[in-house]
């Protein structure tokens, strides 16, 4: 019974206020601290969301365009953080008034959304947010309903993101992906390494960002079927200059099972000298007279073979065997399928054109002959990434997606300092995000021409398909909304916002869809000529979720939050103090 006592005394302490100072002798009456809540209805409830919604959005904004400036982030710890990513810089932001506070984790929501959808877009997707807020209140101050306010600003919004769907041109080539990349990271020279990463993997392919130890940005490519794990004994390398065993027109063997018996692999390798060809295994592990056997026959030359421990843990393990399996054609040696390794014959042996193996890294370059298999592999691990549970689950799906389809491409950012360093690693990942988003539902001008060009061409259509008043307002705030963008990556560009966008109207209308405002160079041209595009499906995130976040908050009626007791630090002190005396009074008693 001691035990007990010892956890419900523990139990009282924690259910103590945070902001509140401990009387330890209380504690023995209560067991339970409630928090008094702020409750504000109507017009304070809103004001307060507009009011947080505005400074996050406000110092979001300026970090659009080409001309675009940065940001910095004080660090508790370590140097300040100097960025030009919008979601980066919507997470920092925690307002002191917590109703405002609120706003602000709303429209970073709205950033985030945009973030883990498409990847990038999540500046644009603030802006919006911002201005369907600010004109949306006015309307509901107006005494529109918000209720039929929020649904003609959804009705409109699903109409715009179909437009851009029908308009949207697919990618052609390198040069469009390069193009998009080039915008999303604001680097040229990041927009060619990008692109030549894409180039070299293919569809397939995956590319991954590192850290660098140099000043410079380099790009790695590691062709075929990579397996994080070496050789199991260094007695079997070949190249002892360069520590590495290349094995040509190998045949493989893969299986779960642990070989540490010879005498089971003994009829395989006999036939496998009379063949002269040499043998890649890959095992759970090789061990004991196994290992002996094969070290002893390698070095006489005998056999030329090598061994691996099979990557992975648990049932990962099990997916990767399989994985190698396919590619080279093998089959999975394992009990669970009715087959052991003395049964194992020739034509069960999978073929490679060639494998190097290191100490730590196994590279296995097919032969070409499985693609089949391989493409119906693949289309099943793609499969289970979009049912994963977790990013973890999905990432590693990624990565055995890349390793069977065409290799995986690793850019190395280098820089000066830790501050710089991060800054290209967000700006690196935003590009990589933008050019997948591009690939799979194509291009569309850049600089917010796109909306500024839907804003007068769709206008009459939307306000026809509208049920009532009240819902053409909302869809009028939302069509008003996307000029916000163009507006403002020509104020960051240092001209007037409202002069440029009626220009792009006016030029887009006289001379035809992808026409703009190129704020790098400050010119009006043909924007896909000029390479100055963005993916459709960033600007539909951008659309869609401004939409949803702030429909909501146009029709918030009350507001509750909880009421910060500012302490002192005598009184942090204090509580701090008289916690840990009423822990150790309780674990005394076990």
């Amino acid at each position: 019974m001691k035990f007990c006592k010892a956890i419900i005394l523990l139990s009282a302490v924690a259910g103590a206020s945070a902001f509140a100072p401990v009387n330890v002798n209380s504690r023995t009456s209560t067991s339970t601290s409630l928090d008094a809540k702020k409750v504000s209805f109507k017009e304070d409830s809103r004001r307060a969301l507009v009011s947080g919604i505005n400074q996050v959005a406000n110092a979001v904004k300026v970090t659009l365009g080409p001309k675009g400036r940065n940001v910095v982030l004080e660090r508790n710890y370590g140097a300040p953080e100097i960025v030009n990513d919008g979601v980066t810089i919507a997470r920092e932001i925690s307002l002191r008034d917590p109703e405002e506070n609120v706003g602000a984790r709303l429209i970073q929501e709205v950033a985030s959304k945009s973030d883990s959808n498409a990847g990038d877009g999540t500046t644009t997707s603030t802006i919006m947010t911002q201005s369907i807020v600010n004109g949306g209140i006015r309307a509901v101050t107006a005494g529109t309903n918000p209720v039929a306010l929020n649904s003609g600003i959804r009705k409109a919004a699903r109409m715009i993101a179909d437009e851009i769907k029908a308009i949207a041109k697919p990618v052609k080539g390198i040069e469009d992906l390069k193009n998009v990349a080039t915008i999303a990271s604001g680097s040229v020279e990041m927009g060619r390494i990008i692109a030549q990463a894409f180039e070299k993997v293919g569809e397939n392919g995956s590319t991954v960002i590192e850290e660098s130890q140099t000043l410079f940005d380099e790009i790695e490519f590691t062709e075929g079927l990579t397996i994080d794990r070496g050789f199991v004994s260094p007695y079997l390398v070949k190249d002892q200059e360069r520590q590495v065993c290349e094995l040509v027109n190998p045949r493989v063997l893969v299986t779960d099972a642990k070989i540490d018996n010879v005498n089971e692999i003994v009829p395989l390798l006999e036939q496998l000298v009379k063949s002269k060809e040499p043998i890649f295994i890959v095992a759970e592990d090789v061990s004991g007279e196994a290992l002996s056997a094969l070290v002893v026959n390698k070095m006489r030359g005998v056999l030329d073979v090598v061994a691996i421990k099979a990557p992975g843990f648990g049932m990962r393990r099990k997916e990767y065997l399989q994985d190698i399996a396919i590619a080279t054609g093998a089959t999975y040696v394992a009990e669970e399928v009715g087959i052991t390794l003395d049964s194992v014959t020739l034509d069960m042996l999978g073929t490679a054109e060639r494998i190097v193996v290191a100490k730590e890294l196994t590279t296995i370059v097919t032969d070409g002959k499985q693609e089949e298999a391989i493409e119906a592999r693949m289309a099943q691990i793609r499969r289970e990434a979009e049912a994963a549970d977790t990013d973890f689950d999905k990432e590693k799906a990624t990565e055995r997606i890349a390793a069977l389809g065409g290799g995986i491409a690793r850019i190395k950012v280098g820089a000066a300092t830790e501050t710089e360093l991060k800054d290209k690693k967000l700006r690196y990942e935003d590009a990589l995000n933008s050019v997948d988003s591009a690939r799979e539902l194509g291009i569309v001008p850049g600089g917010g021409a796109v909306l500024a060009y839907l804003q007068i061409t769709m206008a009459e259509k939307i306000l026809e398909a509208m049920d009532n008043d009240d819902e053409r307002i909302g869809a009028n705030i939302l069509i008003k909304a996307l000029a916000a963008p163009c507006m403002q990556v020509a104020q960051n560009a240092g001209i007037e916002g409202a002069v440029v966008l009626s220009k792009v109207q006016a030029i887009s209308m006289e001379k035809g869809f992808g026409y703009g405002w190129d704020a790098g160079k400050m010119e009006y041209c043909d924007l896909f000529e000029r390479g100055v595009i963005d993916p459709a499906k960033v600007t539909i995130n951008a659309i869609e979720n401004s939409a949803s976040v702030a429909g909501l908050v146009l029709t918030t009626e009350c507001l509750v939050t909880e009421i910060p007791i500012e302490m002192t630090e005598a009184e942090k002190q204090a509580m701090f103090d008289a916690e840990g005396m009423g822990a150790g009074m309780g674990m005394g008693g076990m």
